[in-house]
């Protein structure tokens, strides 16, 4: 009998490109099997997917056994409008949805690799420009590539390999790819390039009439099978970066490239939307955008949009508080460190105990800036500083933050900006926010994918990032249910809570169907004699990773799918009571029973807490309640199917209100993914006096 099952875990696509405007077959690996996929998602649009491998039982297993496949053949489509770039896909089946997988949509021809070019002899010819697919697949491989110059021309090789592997959920190491042009006729090396773009690298190179060779490897000589790449070699134009960086909603900007290869044209006009596209997002938002030039529609490259007035750095000296280019609070300042050791500062009026918040947003959109920021008053004495910022939780990025800052006195303030490395250049553009620290709130969710079978249920975790002195009740919605699929939405409690459950039900009869959802929350801020003021924001969905040692991690996915597959390993988490009311210093037992799937035998845990190891992930429990660990039986081995929670209420807890919790059963896939079950809603108070 079937047990344990695991939703597939995707670990690469091959080739991982597609051209614009074709169709073509590709082969998808994973862990665990996808047998019964019937499904493929695709981000954004123009480009969509289709499962063209048999999937009849009994075909390729043995005694009508299903089998367990672990390589498919996928079919993807891409119109000619579609917007090239990496997209976000996943294939659906009876297990759910699977893991994050990447697809490079690129707009020359795909070539793939012959595995036999592993010397210069052997290199495998090729035309240019094109899109090379190949693989670093095991310990000192080095691919090769012969091609032909026929007239002088100018040729860019954008490398997308270490890019392609942050979301693939179990791989310890990742490429560290390195390229090299050389002489075909002696060898020599011409050019090279190492990192560009984070550990993946881009080279742009001259060429007169000749032979040459591409070469591809990983810079340690390492190689896994696993280790895909995509080399976009083209005679177009290549954008990296605009300037201004950020611009205003419902405005046309000229923007400068900042980039390879601009002959004709070094500008183009950016007709920006009339409102930012995601309406809880904020007072900016990036967006991708295919600009054009005088001959060319070029790479897509990210554009801030935003609500709050722009100020573009002026030419001239600006490199000093004296000197600083004024704002006034609320702005948004473009910019740009154009030259090693370049300093940029601004400075604005405040009034005493006003709370400014200063954001910049440059490495994460691509730009060669790591930022670092400093606030320095009318003398020149710094008062704080940043580096780096956290976002989507428990990640680090190179952009820098100021958050919340009380105003000391009276005065005028000056905002320093430089790169941490005092390195400038064209591409080391800025965009800088400066706002009155209001309270808000930013929401994550813990994964990217929700599995649900026919009468079972299952819990999206959200985690609110409170900033700005924000500590209100957070109301959690969600949006594009696939059908027979309900939710009970809870919410994130006031004060110092973070985290919060919406808790999904299948129906009993609910068909195998997938859909792309959308989670949010509001919240509500009343001040005495103030109309009340609403609070939104959208929740960033996080695929799970398994890091080296046995950690968990997250990545930051554009979809969260919500999928109901055939029946599995456990059909249902039933409770003795779903409403549970403590007094202070009180305690209850819960009694949980599984119904499991026939043959099912595994060890499953019980837990009110999603957690690994000594990290919690989520506690929805109110603040006082925990978990009596010695008066619980939470390990269920064997065909066990009985277990209990206790559930205890500190002797000095709060009253507090219906706060929506639910029991997991966790059905471990690997040291560091498991299975997650539901019960359905439980709604636990605190009593007052």
């Amino acid at each position: 009998a079937s047990a344990q099952r695991s939703y597939p875990m995707l670990m690469n696509l091959s080739p991982t490109a597609v051209q614009i405007g074709q169709s073509s077959a590709h082969t998808v690996e994973s862990r665990y099997s996808m047998f019964g996929a019937n499904q493929v998602l695709v981000s954004g649009d123009g480009v969509t997917g289709e499962v063209v491998t048999p999937m009849e039982p009994g075909k390729d297993g043995k005694d009508g056994k299903e089998p367990a496949l672990t390589q498919i053949k996928l079919k993807f489509t891409v119109t000619p409008e579609a917007m090239t770039g990496v997209r976000d896909f996943r294939i659906i089946g009876p297990a759910g949805p699977s893991t994050i997988g990447q697809i490079v949509v690129t707009r020359d021809a795909v070539i793939v690799e012959d595995p036999k070019n592993d010397t210069q002899e052997t290199a495998q010819a090729v035309t240019v420009p094109s899109t090379i697919c190949g693989c670093v697949e095991k310990a000192e491989d080095v691919d090769f590539y012969r091609f032909q110059i026929e007239q002088p021309m100018s040729l860019t090789f954008h490398c997308l390999a270490m890019r392609l592997e942050d979301r693939i959920h179990d791989l310890q190491t990742h490429v560290d790819p390195i390229i090299a042009i050389r002489s075909a006729k002696t060898g020599s090396t011409l050019a090279m390039a190492d990192n560009s773009y984070a550990a993946d690298p881009f080279l742009s190179y001259s060429f007169e009439p000749g032979a040459y060779l591409l070469e591809v490897r990983d810079v340690r000589y390492q190689g896994n099978k696993y280790w895909d790449y995509a080399i976009e070699i083209s005679n177009r134009p290549y954008v990296s970066q605009v300037y201004p960086a950020m611009v205003s909603v419902g405005q046309t900007t000229q923007l400068q490239l900042v980039g390879e290869h601009f002959v004709d044209a070094a500008a183009a006009e950016y007709p920006a939307p009339a409102a930012l596209p995601n309406p809880r997002g904020g007072d900016s938002c990036t967006i991708d955008v295919s600009l054009a030039s005088a001959h060319n529609t070029l790479n897509p490259v990210p554009v801030v949009v935003t609500t709050l007035p722009v100020t573009v750095e002026a030419e001239g000296d600006n490199n000093t508080p004296a000197s600083a280019t004024a704002i006034s609070v609320p702005a948004a300042v473009s910019g740009r460190i154009e030259a090693d050791s370049d300093i940029d500062c601004y400075s604005f009026d405040a009034k005493k105990d006003e709370l400014i918040s200063i954001e910049v947003l440059a490495r994460r959109n691509g730009s060669g800036l790591d930022s670092i920021i400093r606030l320095l008053n009318d003398q020149g004495k710094p008062l704080t500083e940043n580096d780096d910022m956290r976002l989507w939780g428990r990640r680090t990025i190179q952009d820098s933050m100021i958050e919340n800052w009380k105003v000391p006195a009276d005065g005028r303030y000056a905002i320093e900006i430089r790169d941490v490395h005092l390195r400038g250049g064209a591409d080391f553009v800025y965009g800088l926010v400066v706002t009155h620290a209001t309270p808000q709130f930013d929401l994550i969710m813990d994964t990217d994918k929700t599995w649900l079978t026919p009468g079972s249920c299952a819990a999206i975790f959200v985690r609110a990032n409170r900033r700005n002195g924000f500590d209100g009740e957070i109301q959690l919605q969600i949006e594009g249910l696939p059908e027979g699929v309900t939710a009970t939405c809870g919410k994130i409690m006031a004060g110092k809570a973070v985290d919060g459950c919406i808790v999904l039900e299948a129906a009993a009869d609910a068909k195998q169907v997938a859909s792309n959802i959308e989670v949010g929350g509001v919240a509500m801020i009343s001040k005495e004699g103030q109309e009340p003021i609403t609070l939104q924001a959208t929740a960033q969905p996080m695929q799970e990773i398994y890091m080296p040692g046995g950690g968990r991690s997250h990545y930051p996915v554009s979809m969260h799918t919500v999928a109901v597959g055939t029946p599995s390993d456990i059909r249902d988490v039933k409770l003795s009571t779903y409403d549970i009311t403590l007094k202070p210093g009180e305690s209850t037992k819960v009694d949980v029973e599984l119904v499991r799937g026939e043959g099912f035998d595994k060890n499953v845990t019980l837990d009110v807490l999603y957690q690994h190891l000594s990290s919690v992930f989520a506690n929805t429990l109110p603040a006082g309640v925990t978990i009596d660990a010695k008066k619980s039986q939470t390990l269920l081995t064997g065909t066990n199917s009985k277990g209990t929670i206790t559930l205890t209420a500190a002797k000095d807890a709060k009253s507090v209100d219906p706060q929506q919790c639910c029991i997991m059963a966790n059905v471990s896939i690997n040291f560091v993914m498991k299975a997650t079950y539901s019960s359905r809603p439980i709604m636990i108070t605190i009593a007052g006096p």
